[in-house]
């Protein structure tokens, strides 16, 4: 005489383990669909306008102005992601996670990183002498 209780445990034990090897399988794709639709732009307004030479440390970006020219820098190292910080005397942005530096421009100074710092594009207010930046 059979129990069929035990065929029905290794079956439910079967589908819960294709159910988690399926999830596993399908998270890897998900995840690159996501980085590969584009994300909206988020309007950054930084009222007062900075003085030639000047520059603004945002959260999530470095705003310098020339008096000329104005550009902002991602705060993301492209290392490992870690929140660059700006040292004014030196003029170079570092990574404190690793000490990638990068220069006013963005550019590898010294690694490990091997890529630049994104830019991101910055328009000027004309009523107020701020500024946007769109991340």
């Amino acid at each position: 005489m059979t129990c069929p209780a035990p065929q029905k445990h290794l079956t439910t034990k079967r589908r819960f383990l294709l159910l988690c090897a399926s999830i596993a399988a399908l998270y890897p794709i998900v995840r690159f669909i996501g980085y590969s639709i584009p994300r909206k732009p988020r309007i950054v307004e930084i009222a007062s306008p900075l003085p030639a030479g000047g520059f603004h440390l945002g959260p999530d970006f470095v705003l310098f102005d020339t008096g000329t020219d104005a550009w902002a820098l991602s705060r993301k190292c492209t290392h490992l992601g870690c929140t660059v910080n700006f040292h004014e005397k030196d003029n170079l942005l570092e990574c404190p996670c690793h000490q990638s530096r990068f220069s006013k421009e963005g550019l590898v100074l010294h690694g490990p990183a091997k890529k630049p710092l994104p830019r991101y594009k910055v328009e000027r207010l004309k009523d107020n002498g701020g500024y946007i930046v769109i991340i």
